[in-house]
């Protein structure tokens, strides 16, 4: 029987785990950001001609060079469905952890295979209720993961929630978590979260923004002691988005915090060498400003602009949707 695991970046480890003939971890970073574009998707899984081949990226790159054989043919990168259909793969595994980025990679692969009907009889959901990052390969061999079979009202929901993020407003993201979402159980808190990083309706900062700011203030001063995994306690956004909210904090008309490396807000977003030495450089403390809006008396979002994604929704100043996490209800503009 020849199986195929389809899981986030996060889930890499699987390949050396020998758990399937083949794993295809997907790259896509959902959570920040504008949506790539439906077309952008659909070439990113399909076929993909030599000529193409440095123009973007195509999900045949992420799988291990050992497994190369069964995705490339003489000058062509195969499109996913063609490889599953053409290579004998009886069973389809996936594999994505509970956070918000690999549930949001889930249901888009859920969307797309909906319409395959000789596909998503062999698709297997894996619930995997730890994290995949950090899973050592050799515990992943033997580790025993509940599995459930996939049911056209699961791929019903997929496609409900996919449709819900990629919208102009979070409305009907909100909608989702009073809804059963069915074997897709880690989608709604992941939605949660999701939600969380909008702005609150007392200090103008979403849930990440808002533990920045908490750990600065009880002494956390070096951006290494912020960006490593879990030190937060949210689990929205990667270190490059975080840094990208750090600057958001540091660099408007009124800044929140102090001590960021003034070189950031020049530098070349794709200078990493140069971006990293700058944050390792500072050392951040609150400003006033930042101390009364943790507290609650200021709204950062009146003092500084925003111009930032949440899935399909752009906020600004002027469409400045926010979330109440206490009685989760969403405010609109």
């Amino acid at each position: 029987m020849k199986r195929m695991i389809l899981t986030s970046s996060s889930g890499a480890g699987l390949t050396y785990a020998d758990r399937a003939d083949m794993v295809i971890p997907f790259i896509y970073r959902f959570v920040s950001g504008p949506l790539p574009t439906a077309d952008h998707l659909i070439r990113y899984l399909g076929w993909r001609e030599s000529r193409t081949w440095v123009d973007q990226m195509h999900w045949s790159d992420c799988v291990p060079v050992r497994q190369s054989p069964l995705i490339r043919r003489q000058d062509r990168a195969g499109a996913l469905l063609w490889v599953c259909k053409n290579y004998g793969v009886d069973l389809i595994e996936l594999w994505f952890d509970p956070e918000p980025n690999s549930q949001l990679q889930l249901i888009w692969i859920l969307d797309y295979l909906r319409f395959e009907p000789s596909l998503t009889e062999s698709l297997r959901l894996r619930l995997v209720d730890f994290d995949l990052r950090g899973a050592d390969p050799s515990e992943l061999r033997h580790r025993d993961v509940k599995q459930f079979d996939i049911a056209e009202i699961d791929l019903e929901s997929a496609t409900l929630a996919w449709e819900a993020y990629r919208a102009p407003t979070p409305e009907l993201c909100a909608g989702l978590l009073d809804r059963p979402l069915g074997k897709l159980s880690f989608l709604k808190p992941a939605m949660e979260d999701l939600l969380a990083e909008l702005p609150s309706p007392a200090t103008g900062l979403g849930a990440t923004e808002t533990r920045l700011l908490e750990l600065i203030a009880s002494g956390r001063s070096r951006t290494d002691e912020l960006f490593q995994p879990g030190a937060l306690g949210t689990r929205v956004f990667d270190q490059w988005e975080l840094g990208a909210l750090l600057e958001g904090l540091a660099f408007g008309p009124a800044p929140a915090v102090a001590g960021l490396d003034g070189k950031l807000a020049t530098l070349d977003p794709d200078n990493a060498r140069g971006r990293n030495a700058a944050f390792r450089r500072s050392r951040l403390s609150l400003t006033e400003f930042g101390k009364t809006v943790l507290e609650g008396r200021e709204d950062f979002r009146r003092h500084n602009p925003i111009r930032r994604w949440l899935g399909g929704t752009l906020l600004t100043n002027e469409q400045l949707w926010r979330w109440d996490r206490e009685s989760r209800l969403l405010i609109a503009p």
